[in-house]
């Protein structure tokens, strides 16, 4: 997408605790809007409800890669992280009881290039 209306730093943009935004007055009245999840998810359009402006935000993504998930994305990568770990059990317990024949001779296989 080329067709920005303007390039904006963050630092000029106004955080919007209420509404969970950063914003910055559009010239139909309204204001293009980003959230810290877009930032954080590299996104850096932001756009006006009101009208089909968009402008570019400036901002570096390494100050938004902390920034905490929604509730539900939050309560998904904890359920994720729970049964990674059950995975790296069975990984584990796998790993024990593998054994190897010193007898097994290796197969060739045939390789197209």
């Amino acid at each position: 997408m080329g067709a920005y209306y303007d390039e904006i730093e963050i630092e000029d943009m106004t955080w919007d605790e209420i509404k969970g935004v950063y914003h910055y007055p559009c010239p139909c009245g309204d204001r293009f809007e980003i959230t810290r999840k877009q930032l954080a998810n590299y996104e850096e359009i932001a756009t006006c409800p009101s009208c089909s402006l968009i402008i570019r935000v400036i901002f570096d993504p390494l100050d938004f890669e902390d920034d905490l998930p929604d509730d539900e994305s939050g309560s998904e990568e904890s359920h994720r992280d729970e049964s990674e770990e059950g995975d790296d059990d069975n990984f584990e317990d796998a790993f024990d009881n593998l054994t190897l024949h010193e007898d097994a001779k290796p197969t060739p296989v045939a390789v197209c290039a």
